[in-house]
C-alpha cells in the first residue's frame, strides 16, 4: 500500500472533533434537549489541558467527565471548551481542547466517538491522533471503553465524596447502557 500523503485518518479525526464541538456548542446556548448527556474522557496530560492540581492527582491520566445535571458556564470555541463542575461538592473549573478528547459518548441515544493518540513521533501535524482508513470505532465499542471510564469517574463528577448522592440526583448503573449479547 502506498503512504498516505493526504493522511485521511487525521482529516477523519478532525471531522469527527467537530462534531463534538457542534453538539457542545449548541448545549452551551440551548441546554440539554430531551435526555441527551454527554460523557467525555480526556487525557489529563495532553498541552492545553487546565485543571486543578487536586484534580491532577486524583486523576493523573485520564479522567471522564459528564455532563447532564450539574455543570455551569459551558463555553465552547474552535480549540476546547471549558466547563464548571463539581467534584466533592466542590466546584472546579476545567479547559479541555479538542484535542485532548479520548471519547465521547451519548448514552441517550448509544452513539459514542473514540479518537486515538498518536504514537508516530515523525507526525508532522502536530495533532495528537491516528488512526487507520476504516477502522473508526463502531459506537457500541466505543460506549463499552467510555462507559468503563465513565464509572471511574462517575462518582467524583456526580456525588459528594463521601459517596452520598447529592438532592435531586440519581445513580443509574452503567450496565443500564449496554448492549445486551
Amino acid at each position: 500500500m502506498g503512504k498516505d500523503y493526504i493522511r485521511y485518518d487525521l482529516l477523519a479525526q478532525e471531522a469527527l472533533r467537530g462534531v463534538v464541538r457542534k453538539v457542545l456548542a449548541t448545549t452551551a446556548q440551548q441546554g440539554l434537549p430531551g435526555d441527551h448527556h454527554f460523557y467525555i474522557s480526556i487525557d489529563t496530560q495532553a498541552p492545553g489541558v487546565v485543571i486543578s492540581n487536586r484534580l491532577r492527582g486524583e486523576y493523573p491520566d485520564d479522567m471522564t467527565v459528564i455532563l447532564q445535571h450539574q455543570f455551569w458556564d459551558l463555553e465552547v470555541d474552535e480549540e476546547g471548551f471549558s466547563v464548571t463542575l463539581s467534584f466533592g461538592g466542590t466546584p472546579e473549573r476545567l479547559v479541555i481542547p479538542y484535542t485532548s478528547i479520548k471519547g465521547f459518548f451519548d448514552p441517550s441515544v448509544q452513539f459514542g466517538l473514540e479518537f486515538v493518540a498518536s504514537e508516530d513521533p515523525d507526525d508532522e501535524t502536530g495533532e495528537d491522533i491516528e488512526t487507520e482508513a476504516g477502522d473508526a470505532p463502531r459506537p457500541e465499542e466505543a460506549a463499552e471503553e467510555t462507559d468503563a471510564a465513565a464509572a471511574e469517574a462517575a462518582p467524583a463528577a456526580n456525588g459528594p465524596a463521601d459517596g452520598e448522592a447529592p438532592d435531586g440526583a440519581t445513580v443509574v448503573s452503567l450496565d443500564a447502557f449496554r448492549k445486551k449479547g
